[in-house]
């Protein structure tokens, strides 16, 4: 049987791996269905709709590749409440144009729904930063 921690470390995995492969569905089955999105210079996304026309963009024909790598620096889990801040780099490649690379930390609360762990709130205070060579 998997420890907590060894289950949201998959969980954001996964998140990765699936937004890499373009599959939102996956990405919509790690969050609760009222997750909260904060990001520097935008209203709070509430629920999963805002998330999904926020990210249908990148998958629908700007972005080909999105490639993230977050470095887990501590979770902390609290009953069915976990909470967890990483390091993260991405770097989005559209079809036409430079790269962007955003750097930064998230800070997430999770919550355990029927037996899964979920991302419940998430801030993502991710900023855009040169890309070298470009």
């Amino acid at each position: 049987m998997q420890s907590d921690e060894q289950e949201i470390r998959e969980l954001v995995s996964t998140w990765l791996e699936a937004t890499k492969a373009g599959d939102t569905e996956t990405v919509l089955d790690l969050i609760a269905d009222d997750v909260v999105f904060l990001v520097p210079g935008e209203p709070p996304m509430v629920g999963k709709t805002p998330y999904i026309e926020a990210a249908q963009p990148y998958m629908d024909q700007i972005v080909p590749a999105i490639d993230g790598v977050s470095e887990i620096q501590e979770i902390k889990i609290l009953g069915d409440w976990a909470f967890m801040w990483s390091e993260m780099v991405v770097t989005i490649t559209p079809t036409a144009g430079s790269p962007v690379k955003r750097v930064g930390h998230t800070l997430s609360i999770l919550h355990k729904e029927n037996g899964k762990w979920r991302i419940a709130r998430e801030a993502n205070m991710l900023i855009p930063v040169a890309v070298e060579g470009c």
